[in-house]
């Protein structure tokens, strides 16, 4: 069975507190009709710091899309190739080992893909299967995960890399000042992530089931209005109750593989809000502390887009992972409404679970304040 193995993170070396956010809001929109409820929610949020790939003095400036989008074209190729190199490493792999490269990115555009630049520059070969995801938002991570794990169910020797590069900073719009738009300037971060799927051995969590769910009717919900001057992001305020329907969709994916979703060891899950993750929690009745992995990461770094659950499950990683055999969830969540949802079990040195003795390995305990938001959230 194919396994993920540990992911490797990059942050942008700029940092922005939730205070000088909160400030920026004031300095900015000091006449706004609801600057107060903007400012309520995002401090709601329970986001401390996030991390821009450009000072803030020149994100808060609206060069023209062109400018924007050559800006993320520079960062990615800089930022990249080390998370890259990292990823690998982890996975006991060279270049020329990956059969298929997913790159999975909603803040920037290029063409040829960032792939065919990966397989250029890096030693790939130029056999290598190129699979650019572009327009499924926060839920892509998940998405990749998914068809890297189908790709070697198909081709079981196979092993395929997934990279998810964000620089939600660059989406920045000065003249959107609907309330949404202010709680997703204090909300969203910007962050690289990597991750091999390897069709044998590796140790991480093993796949064994996958699918997605599409709740109907829900296409403007979360989604980009394309301008002249870039993506402006869109977000409905009904974004918050898609729990309701997610958590259920989830719980019926695991139910024929004969799995409870409430009673599993792991929950790697995508943090686009804490109202998500309490929600979550609530509808699948699972304490709180076992989402503490993409809590933290919201907390330190905002919702990094598809990038989350690759965090979230390198601080499972961090922590020592679980017993081998434990299971699992992966989900991300985003426009469509979209769920990406994975199935696997911890998987020591890729043995399949029964087939060595368990050995224990607690997590340690992660304690940190959630946070309720008033009225409003972000998944995508």
């Amino acid at each position: 069975m194919a396994t993920l193995c540990r992911p490797a993170i990059a942050v942008p070396e700029h940092v922005i507190t939730l205070e000088q956010t909160v400030e920026l809001a004031r300095t900015l929109h000091p006449d706004h009709p609801q600057l107060e409820l903007a400012v309520r929610l995002i401090s709601n949020t329970g986001v401390r710091t996030r991390r821009l790939v450009r000072p803030i003095e020149e994100t808060l400036r609206h060069p023209g899309f062109t400018a924007r989008n050559d800006a993320y074209e520079v960062e990615a190729k800089a930022r990249v190739p080390e998370v890259v190199e990292r990823a690998l490493a982890h996975a006991e792999l060279a270049p020329q080992d990956i059969d298929m490269i997913v790159y999975v990115s909603c803040t920037g555009f290029m063409m040829p893909s960032m792939t065919a630049w990966l397989i250029n520059t890096m030693g790939f070969g130029s056999g290598t299967r190129q699979l650019p995801i572009a327009q499924l938002g926060c839920a892509a991570g998940g998405a990749a995960i998914n068809r890297a794990h189908d790709f070697c169910s198909a081709y079981p020797q196979a092993n395929v890399l997934i990279v998810a590069c964000e620089f939600c900073s660059l989406c920045y719009q000065p003249t959107d000042l609907a309330v949404g738009n202010l709680l997703s300037n204090g909300l969203f971060g910007d962050a690289v992530a990597a991750a091999v799927v390897r069709g044998q051995g590796g140790t991480g969590v093993q796949l064994e089931r996958n699918g997605s769910h599409l709740v109907p009717d829900t296409e403007d919900w979360i989604s980009y209005a394309v301008r002249d001057t870039g993506f402006h992001f869109m977000l409905d305020k009904r974004v918050p109750g898609t729990m309701s329907v997610l958590a259920p969709a989830m719980r019926e994916m695991a139910e024929p593989h004969d799995w409870d979703v409430s009673g599993l060891d792991f929950y790697i899950v995508h943090a686009g809000g804490p109202r998500i993750l309490d929600d979550l929690c609530h509808y699948l009745d699972v304490p709180a502390e076992m989402v503490r992995y993409s809590r933290a990461t919201l907390t330190e770094r905002g919702n990094i887009a598809s990038a989350v659950i690759f965090d979230a499950l390198d601080r499972f990683f961090e922590d020592g992972g679980a017993e081998h055999g434990a299971r699992g969830v992966i989900a991300g969540f985003g426009p469509g409404i979209t769920a990406e949802l994975s199935l696997g079990t911890w998987s020591v040195g890729g043995q399949e679970s029964g087939q060595i003795e368990r050995e224990v390995i607690l997590p340690t305990p992660v304690l940190m304040a959630g946070s309720d938001m008033a009225g409003s959230d972000a998944v995508g």
